[in-house]
């Protein structure tokens, strides 16, 4: 008896469950584009080489061209149309549109879902290949714009807004470190020396 190629999943969603069947090859960037509606997560490279279709999977950030929708039932996934909360938009987002962290604005989605990501682990301690010193006992490094350019390199833009989107970054960090208390250690150390002062980026 041949086996089954498609199932009936529920995919939690921005906090809203959605039931759908899909063939087992699906990926969830399909799903949620073609099947879903949720068209603000972009399909650039559709070979998780360019960032585009960052997603967020129980707050760690993905490529959603290489994640099978079917290994999503059960995790939360956030897309671009979940961060904001009602009318207010993340910080991330804020930064992004006061700092011109785009021009055509195609992976944008993407840079922000990644973004996020990156100022939470940032914050939590984790260190990067841009960190000199990774010693648990050292601490969050300071997020420089290296550390920027460093934790968002998989992230590309074609028009090159990377000046405005390491600037974005930078302050969208230091608006989160404001409103959050400080937590102790390497993965989820002091954030108070999140310093930004060298968040210029030349090309």
């Amino acid at each position: 008896m041949a086996l089954s190629t498609s199932s009936a999943i529920t995919l939690n969603i921005n906090g809203e469950k959605h039931t759908l069947p899909v063939d087992h090859r699906t990926t969830l960037l399909d799903a949620l584009r073609e099947r879903l509606d949720l068209t603000g997560t972009k399909k650039g490279c559709d070979h998780g080489q360019c960032g585009a279709c960052t997603v967020l999977l129980d707050g760690r950030r993905a490529v959603s061209c290489l994640q099978l929708a079917v290994a999503a039932e059960g995790r939360v996934i956030t897309t671009i149309e979940g961060v904001a909360q009602g009318e207010e938009l993340h910080p991330v987002q804020q930064a992004f549109l006061d700092l011109d962290g785009y021009q055509c604005g195609y992976c944008t989605p993407g840079q922000i879902c990644s973004a996020i990501a990156v100022i939470e682990e940032h914050a939590a301690g984790w260190p990067s290949a841009a960190t000199a010193d990774v010693r648990p006992e050292a601490g969050v490094p300071p997020l420089t714009a290296d550390e920027i350019r460093e934790r968002m390199s998989g992230n590309l833009c074609r028009c090159g807004a990377y000046v405005s989107i390491v600037q974005a970054v930078a302050r969208a960090a230091e608006a989160e470190a404001a409103q959050s208390p400080p937590t102790t250690g390497r993965l989820g150390g002091p954030d108070d020396a999140a310093g930004t002062e060298d968040a210029e980026m030349t090309v």
